[in-house]
């Protein structure tokens, strides 16, 4: 009997929960414990550092291990202990080395659970990825809510909830149908086979230099809304407002990937960046950047939705998992470093609000220089695919 969906969906919720703790909420308590501006960009830099050397060795294990599902148990499994660890110091160095171990199996446990949950709706023919995705958005923004209030007063309880959070995933995962790696027996495929297919790697192109915008925004906007003058509870209901605005995108996407090119979905989401960005530099009033949160609907979950669908399309079955971890070392891991670590660096120098305008221009440059590569593609007879064709 085929395993209930309902088991994907609530996974996905959980995840997604977590992701709203320890995402929103980490550089604040850095903040809370005392470092500085550069320090908080390099702890957050070091986790993205990791993911590049953790998310191959995790794709290729999951594409060659018996089972994708023993894999995924245990990124949980050593997610969760490691994060009851963060706690037992805040020494500066103690805290880079409890980055390295969590990231190192944080990082891929969202790639590895988009290849099981696609590769399990492509053997039952039916199912909505963007419905089952759609759970994500509402479990962060619950979280967000109810965490943003906890965080007024115990903002270090963020450790042992994100492990409960954990524990429930695991469990979740337990109820899924078991989906073997295709490299487990049978041929081996390397993920360099990859790097042959141009029009997969233009897309990740355009993808990785907007999520280098992004990786900033996820390290230095918790402290922006606060140097703003903004509180932990408003900055949760922030957080609600740019999760529900992935709900029409998710809801449309079948649709929409139909009737438009994925370069237009790309650059849509560009121009939707460079506007976000330059709003941020320009408002002064913390209560002002709620609305403008709304234009996250069209930047994040368009480039991860857009680039898992077209990565499960457009990669063999032997590199599922490989091909999603690639993008996630990508746009995880590199582009998060250079957000971070830059955006650290260059806070400090000029501040939060000329950085929020220099990715403004990094964003508006990024739909020119692409647009323009788009339209070369198209020049030479290839103008790129709709994902649902």
């Amino acid at each position: 009997m085929p395993v209930n969906l309902a088991y994907f969906l609530f996974f996905y919720v959980f995840i997604y929960m977590s992701n709203a703790v320890y995402g929103t909420f980490i550089p604040l308590y850095f903040q809370h414990v005392g470092f500085s501006q550069s320090q908080i960009g390099t702890l957050l830099s070091l986790g993205p550092l990791i993911a590049i050397l953790a998310q191959p060795l995790w794709g290729t294990l999951s594409d060659r291990a018996r089972t994708k599902n023993s894999i995924l148990l245990l990124l949980i499994a050593g997610s969760g202990i490691s994060m009851l660890l963060y706690p037992l110091s805040n020494q500066f160095v103690y805290l880079l080395i409890m980055i390295c171990v969590f990231t190192f199996f944080q990082a891929s446990i969202f790639a590895v659970s988009d290849a099981i949950t696609l590769e399990e709706l492509d053997k039952r023919k039916r199912g909505n990825y963007s419905h089952i995705r759609l759970g994500g958005t509402v479990g962060f923004a619950i979280m967000s809510i109810l965490f943003g209030l906890v965080a007024q007063k115990r903002i270090d309880l963020m450790f042992f909830i994100y492990a409960a959070i954990l524990a429930v995933c695991f469990l979740l995962v337990l109820r899924f149908p078991i989906i073997e790696g295709h490299q487990s027996k049978g041929r081996k495929m390397r993920i360099w086979v990859l790097l042959k297919n141009k029009t997969l790697m233009i897309y990740m192109g355009a993808n990785f230099v907007l999520q280098i915008t992004l990786g900033y925004y996820y390290a230095f906007f918790p402290l922006y809304f606060k140097e703003l003058g903004g509180d932990n509870a408003w900055l949760g209901w922030s957080m609600v407002i740019s999760s529900l605005s992935e709900v029409p995108f998710l809801l449309l996407s079948q649709r929409i990937f139909k009737h438009i090119k994925i370069p237009y979905i790309l650059l849509g989401a560009g121009a939707a960046a460079a506007l976000r960005w330059y709003l941020f530099s320009v408002i002064e009033n913390p209560y002002w950047t709620l609305p403008v949160q709304a234009l996250h609907g069209l930047i994040f979950i368009v480039l991860s939705v857009t680039m898992v669908t077209i990565i499960n399309k457009e990669v063999p079955i032997e590199l599922k998992a490989s091909g999603q971890t690639f993008n996630g070392l990508l746009s995880l891991g590199i582009a998060r470093i250079i957000g971070s670590i830059s955006g650290g660096i260059a806070s400090e120098a000029i501040g939060m609000r000329s950085v929020f305008f220099y990715n403004f221009i990094v964003a508006l440059a990024c739909v020119i220089v692409f647009s323009v590569v788009f339209w070369l593609q198209g020049i030479r007879g290839k103008t790129g695919m709709s994902a649902g064709s």
